[in-house]
């Protein structure tokens, strides 16, 4: 899973990035508003932490546009402002939480790792026509058949993302900077490798959803039938 965190003063945003990274999660940083909103509406990330006071763009401004997008994300405030009208106008605009400084890295870990692996267990199966993603045994299935074949970590992540946005075209930067990271250093045919190895079990597993290239944009997930 992927953390985006938009917070201005480099020593905490590097602290915490570094605490989060140490449970396992991929994790972005952003130092102002301005990058912070084109990041966070990216689609990339599945839980958000931003701060309120930030140059550019204001944290609340960046909630608000990412709700109004209709993004399924988790968003963490993280701010010195805790009069309780700053509070309620957070979660009135969508906030999911909201943590006031000074705080404890490990309590805001604990409540990233509460979020995330509460909406983990949520989604136990992504279905997409007959092609299920099970997200406890890390296979795809034939919903029809009851057929499954194991995925490695960058095939499921792969696939989540394309299940997660079906007949989108997403270009070859937008898939790298969900799979392999903004500072990856990921070789360029690291990409066509998977995409191969996806459309090679989706076709062992007679899905009936393919992985198609649009020449000059990127890949689109779509049923065969399309």
């Amino acid at each position: 899973m992927r953390i985006l965190v938009v917070e201005d003063e480099k020593a905490l945003s590097d602290l915490i990035a570094d605490r989060l990274r140490r449970e396992k999660y991929l994790v972005d940083v952003s130092n102002d508003g301005e990058t912070g909103l084109d990041n966070a509406l990216s689609g990339m990330y599945d839980l958000l932490i931003l701060d309120i006071m930030l140059p550019g763009v204001d944290g609340l401004t960046i909630l608000k546009e990412v709700r109004k997008n209709s993004l399924d994300v988790k968003i963490i405030m993280l701010t010195a402002r805790t009069q309780l009208e700053d509070k309620l106008a957070g979660f009135s605009s969508g906030a999911n939480d909201y943590v006031p400084k000074p705080f404890h890295i490990d309590e805001l870990a604990a409540r990233v790792n509460a979020f995330l692996r509460m909406d983990k267990a949520v989604k136990q199966q992504l279905a997409y026509g007959k092609l299920l993603l099970d997200y406890d045994r890390s296979r795809i299935i034939n919903s029809q058949t009851g057929e499954s074949i194991p995925i490695n970590n960058k095939e499921f992540q792969l696939l989540e993302y394309l299940m997660h946005n079906p007949e989108r075209i997403l270009s070859r930067d937008m898939i790298y900077d969900r799979i392999w990271g903004m500072e990856s250093e990921a070789v360029s045919n690291n990409l066509e490798a998977y995409i191969s190895f996806v459309r090679k079990k989706l076709r062992l597993l007679d899905a009936d959803v393919t992985i198609k290239t649009v020449r000059g944009m990127g890949y689109r997930f779509e049923k065969e039938n399309a």
